[in-house]
């Protein structure tokens, strides 16, 4: 522990607030709160913790903190925290996972649709719903029920959909704005049980039909009833108050937490979310910040009411969300929430050899490698290598891991400027010092090892620029291959030395991983622009034929082959004028003179 960070934490106030860790770079890689900032910030630093924590500890150079009023403020303040920095240690619930929901829009004349975005756009949203498919068939019966507007734009004259009774027509005949707030509170008690009513009464219609001898209309009554059972009560009740819930169950295990949340809708459970993730303060408190960010998310409407498992603070969730947040003791509410915590252990322990495998390759593998080199745990690792056809279209990239695994948004390609087209050295050169230029300009964060494709003498010119030209401290390690192009040898230091891996280890698969991934990054991208040029070169030079003539005709013919081939009445369709048709057909005939001859 650093003596600046013995000072910091000696001066630590008794009282909550946020704190916000820091590496060697400054960077903030997690943010937390305390109901007591000493006693929390101070735990870190003392006593015995599992790997995962020790790890974040081990990366922390410095901490700031922030004083708040109560323990409310202290978690609101934490949620926006982890918004603004997305430190890479916090809980951050990322995936695209989204649920659908029935949407009235807050037109005029407003439309029944189908959406995965929840606005504040004043339109009345129904669900969520388990998948698609159920919020289709769902759709489709309130369609047959209540004929809301179906086109996108308004149309001059009635469509099927009037004919069929499923639109009131608005677009040849006036509709009051109380024909639609009717309909509204209509599908709203529908979808909250008044579906039975509305079943009895087309029941009462179906039998007043058939004894007036209306079979055709009692047969309509029969079918919309057989859709309200298939699609309303395909589902067990499981409350019968109809009140939307979500209900939260936890697990933790060896630093490792699931949580299941269980929608339950209409009486209904619908569905279920399930979330993975290490943690690094108090189980209860990492709750709390979930559950904050589980609803700061668009797609997660707040229900009616929410039911939590004991020992956590239902006052502060209540506060921060202001809905109805209980703790069940007894009876079916209680029930469900220990058949969600019962699910989340269940889905921990299938999980968690999963989990400890993927570790192992990933950040694992940087500390085994690490401790190889010598070095700090490279978490932070960019990668580069050179392609190019005999010198021709000579191109670099560049590929990012971060903890082991690959970091797509900084990937970057390079067309080399300066570099001489058979100069592997120069590019490598001038790739490295307009990379590190740029980060040093815009104050990105380094990596921890630069890695080279290749062998002693891409490694030197690695680092004449970054140690005598840029004057920074960054190990470099170059990547030999065998004669089967393989990854074959770790090359590090000064003088260089091969490092020894056994070809087993979880840091030597990082390696061949990394290696692998700058070599397809750069041949893809060598292969695109060769691509591109071979296509302009051959279009290159047609009279009377510029930049847009040149699209024309590629997207009408499909190839250069097939332009080649085209008589004057082809190109002319394809929008030349005929004077321009008839001079690039005589210069791709003469093309095939001089190369015949």
């Amino acid at each position: 522990m650093s003596e600046l960070i013995d000072h910091k934490l000696s001066i630590l106030p008794d009282l909550p607030g946020c704190y916000l860790m820091k590496d060697r770079q400054g960077t903030i890689i997690y943010v937390g709160k305390a109901k007591i900032l000493k006693n929390r910030v101070r735990s870190y630093f003392k006593g015995s913790h599992d790997g995962k924590t020790q790890r974040l500890v081990s990366e922390i150079t410095d901490f700031e903190y922030i004083v708040t009023a109560s323990n409310i403020e202290a978690l609101v303040l934490e949620l926006n925290l982890i918004k603004q920095y997305d430190p890479k240690y916090n809980i951050m619930l990322k995936d695209d996972k989204t649920y659908p929901y029935l949407k009235i829009t807050a037109e005029r004349h407003p439309k029944l649709i189908i959406t995965r975005i929840v606005k504040k756009d004043k339109g009345k949203y129904f669900g969520p719903y388990p998948h698609a498919h159920a919020a289709s068939e769902t759709k489709k019966l309130l369609d047959r029920l209540y004929p809301f507007r179906k086109c996108h734009t308004m149309p001059d004259r009635v469509c099927l959909y009037y004919h069929l009774g499923q639109c009131l027509a608005p677009c040849v005949q006036d509709v009051v704005e109380e024909t639609y707030k009717e309909m509204v509170d209509d599908i709203s008690r529908f979808l909250n049980g008044g579906y039975k009513s509305m079943k009895k009464e087309l029941s009462e219609k179906m039998s007043s039909a058939a004894e007036n001898l209306e079979f055709e209309r009692a047969k309509e009554y029969r079918d919309q009833i057989a859709n309200i059972e298939a699609v309303m009560e395909k589902q067990t009740i499981t409350m019968n108050d109809f009140t939307d819930r979500d209900i939260f169950g936890y697990a933790v295990d060896k630093g490792w937490m699931c949580v299941q949340v269980f929608f339950v809708r209409q009486g209904k459970l619908i569905e279920r979310d399930v979330s993975l993730f290490p943690v690094y303060q108090d189980p209860e408190e990492e709750m709390l910040t979930y559950i904050g960010q589980f609803y700061g998310k668009s797609e997660h409407l707040k229900p009616q009411e929410i039911l939590l498992p004991n020992g956590l603070e239902s006052e502060i969730v209540q506060q921060l969300l202001d809905v109805n947040v209980l703790i069940p003791q007894r009876g079916k509410k209680k029930d469900l929430v220990n058949l969600a915590t019962k699910n989340a252990s269940i889905s921990l322990k299938d999980k968690f050899q999963l989990i400890e495998r993927q570790e192992n390759r990933t950040i694992g593998a940087c500390e085994e490698l690490g401790t190889a080199m010598n070095i700090s745990v490279p978490l932070r690792i960019e990668a580069f290598d050179n392609s190019h056809t005999y010198g021709a279209e000579p191109v670099s990239a560049m590929v990012s891991f971060v903890d082991g695994k690959p970091n797509r948004k900084d990937y970057r390609k390079y067309k080399t400027k300066t570099a001489a087209a058979h100069d592997d050295y120069g590019a490598m050169r001038e790739v490295v010092r307009r990379r590190y230029q740029r980060v040093l300009k815009d104050e990105l964060p380094l990596p921890d090892l630069i890695v080279i494709d290749g062998g002693k003498g891409h490694m030197e010119v690695a680092r004449e620029i970054i140690e005598d030209e840029l004057g920074l401290s960054i190990p470099i390690a170059g990547l030999a291959k065998d004669d089967k192009h393989n990854t074959a040898q770790l090359l590090y230091g000064n003088p260089v030395e091969m490092i020894p891996l056994k070809r087993t280890s979880e840091a030597f698969y990082l390696l061949q991983r990394i290696q692998d991934e700058v070599h397809r990054f750069a041949i893809t991208f060598h292969r695109q622009r060769r691509g591109a040029n071979a296509i302009t070169s051959a279009l290159d030079g047609l009279p009377g034929v510029g930049p847009k003539r040149k699209k024309l005709l590629l997207k009408h013919f499909g190839s250069v082959k097939k332009i080649r081939e085209a008589n004057v009445e082809a190109l002319c369709e394809a929008g030349l004028p005929m004077v321009v048709a008839e001079t690039v057909q005589n210069y791709f005939h003469n093309e095939t003179l001089r190369t015949d001859n």
